[in-house]
């Protein structure tokens, strides 16, 4: 049973063995996917309730089957977030799970929501300048061979994108387990001149840093395995050419 739901969620919840796919998809590949010609596009009202003037400002990349968003929403009630994922299967079961505890539970879990889309192609298209607070990468498609790093979650094109949408003093947080992936994440976040990394002394006195490493099921597999888990979180700075 998934750790993140008690034993009356587990009997009305979507069952995952209904919604499983691959591990991977190929973020480079043509999906037939619906997306806003810009953010002003987007209608939201479908996916939230009394949104009225708020806007979505945390993001879940690749966010699996949704064990992130649905910790957070009772630890955020007052902060619209959005789970984005690639793969059919799974982003419909994030939605009927979503939909299941707002059944279920009435009043909660109006601020999480989940679409399918390619956030690597389409991620300026959801969201304005400086709209995020937090971005959410958890244990990303490592794309181990050296050809296909190309597609891997961070990248020096991406990171210009990441910064576009996060606000200053905005949050991203990573969280792999696998050291090659992680030791790559680290280097290209350094290297940007928009992002400073967080000292593991500050992110003490951060509540979500704790719950990064088992509220997704990959996560909880990785447990289970006893395998290593790299976090690395990094904060939008103030752009130092600009005064």
């Amino acid at each position: 049973m998934d750790v993140n739901m008690d034993t009356s969620e587990a009997l009305i919840l979507p069952q995952k063995k209904f919604y499983r796919q691959r591990a991977h998809s190929n973020p480079i590949a043509d999906h037939c996917i619906d997306y806003p010609i810009s953010p002003k596009h987007m209608n939201w009202d479908k996916y939230y309730t009394n949104i009225k003037e708020k806007k979505v400002e945390f993001a879940d990349i690749g966010c699996g089957y949704g064990g992130l968003l649905i910790t957070l929403s009772p630890m955020f009630p007052d902060t619209l977030m959005l789970g984005m994922e690639i793969r059919v299967k799974v982003s419909d079961y994030v939605m009927d799970r979503i939909a299941a505890l707002r059944e279920q539970k009435p009043g909660e879990y109006q601020n999480v929501a989940c679409i399918r889309t390619n956030a690597m192609k389409y991620l300026p298209n959801y969201f304005e300048k400086g709209q995020l607070k937090k971005i959410f990468f958890l244990y990303p498609d490592p794309h181990f061979k050296k050809a296909k790093h190309k597609w891997r979650i961070i990248n020096k094109t991406l990171l210009a994108e990441y910064a576009y949408v996060v606000a200053e003093g905005g949050i991203i947080y990573t969280v792999t387990d696998v050291k090659d992936l992680h030791e790559w994440m680290v280097m290209h976040f350094e290297e940007h001149p928009l992002f400073k990394r967080i000292t593991e002394e500050e992110l003490k006195s951060d509540p979500v840093v704790e719950k990064l490493f088992a509220s997704s099921e990959e996560g909880q597999k990785v447990t289970r395995n006893h395998g290593d888990k790299f976090l690395a979180v990094f904060r939008r700075i103030a752009d130092p050419f600009i005064s």
